[in-house]
């Protein structure tokens, strides 16, 4: 019998984006029945499918509790969760970045701060850019860039909303070199691109005006990555591994476990990859269960 799969979105992608479409045939290709759904609607019977696989659901962040809850939701109804819930839990706050850190990975220098902590963590920093971002965030949505102790920081400051924030320094290797972004489907290494952004910008998001290059990382990259994505906990279906290259060393900048962008442009096969990953990965369960 074929497997029918909730591809989970947001509103603002009912249909999925475009960039992911072709997945959708990919997993038909692979005797899967894929059925796009937004996360968000009410009327949805996730028990109704035999897996949910979160794509487009670019809004959690803005909705964080109302999230949750749906994650919860998921967890009552037995539905399978692609990625894991409890996965994407821990992956949603930025704090595990810190987790990580105490299990040896190497990632950008990273301080948390919350509420007027914030000011005391920024005062003893003065005089360096430092990059401030919520640990619950996406689209670089209530980042900060400015230097500390500047007039034009304490401005922005007053204006952030009353978070937790990841105090960072600011790297001029994301502007000069860019920012990797490397692909793995079921713990494999699919493709890797570099994000750079616009002159005179920080920001690599392509809705900043920040270019894609699809390029074949360095071994010492992929292996740093590789290790890092390890160190995360049980392999996931799919990961985003994102960092940049300081003095030679990969430094973490995040571990998006629960929608990332896929760069399946940038990939002729990644769709093909992912959708063989995710039928394998339903196959075993299946057969563990009647076993």
């Amino acid at each position: 019998m074929t497997q029918r799969i909730a591809i989970a979105t947001s509103a603002g992608y009912a249909e999925l984006h475009p960039d992911e479409r072709p997945l959708l045939d990919a997993l038909r290709a692979a005797g899967l029945d894929p059925v796009v759904e937004v996360w968000t609607d009410p009327s949805v019977t996730w028990s109704a499918y035999d897996a949910v696989l979160l794509r487009t659901v670019w809004d959690y962040f803005l909705r964080y509790a109302e999230f949750t809850e749906w994650l919860a939701l998921l967890d009552k109804s037995g539905v399978p969760v692609l990625n894991d819930t409890e996965q994407v839990r821990w992956n949603s706050d930025k704090q595990y970045l810190l987790e990580l850190r105490e299990k040896g990975v190497a990632i950008v220098p990273s301080q948390v701060a919350a509420g007027a902590c914030l000011r005391e963590v920024v005062a003893g920093l003065t005089g360096q850019e430092i990059v401030i971002k919520p640990t619950v965030s996406g689209n670089a949505l209530h980042t900060v860039r400015a230097l500390a102790g500047s007039p034009e920081l304490d401005q922005a400051l007053a204006e952030l909303p009353d978070l937790v924030y990841l105090v960072q320094p600011f790297l001029p290797e994301i502007q000069s070199a860019g920012e990797w972004s490397l692909l793995f489907f079921d713990g494999e290494f699919s493709h890797a691109v570099v994000k750079r952004p616009a002159a005179g910008d920080y920001r690599v998001q392509e809705s900043y005006g920040g270019q894609v290059i699809p390029t074949d990382p360095p071994a010492d990259v992929l292996a740093t990555a590789q290790a890092a994505l390890s160190a995360s906990g049980p392999t996931p279906l799919y990961a985003r591994v994102d960092g940049v290259v300081v003095n030679g060393r990969f430094l973490l900048m995040e571990i998006e476990l629960i929608e990332p962008y896929l760069f399946l442009p940038q990939s002729p096969t990644a769709a093909t990859h992912l959708a063989t990953a995710l039928a394998t990965a339903l196959a075993t369960r299946l057969t563990s269960k009647t076993s």
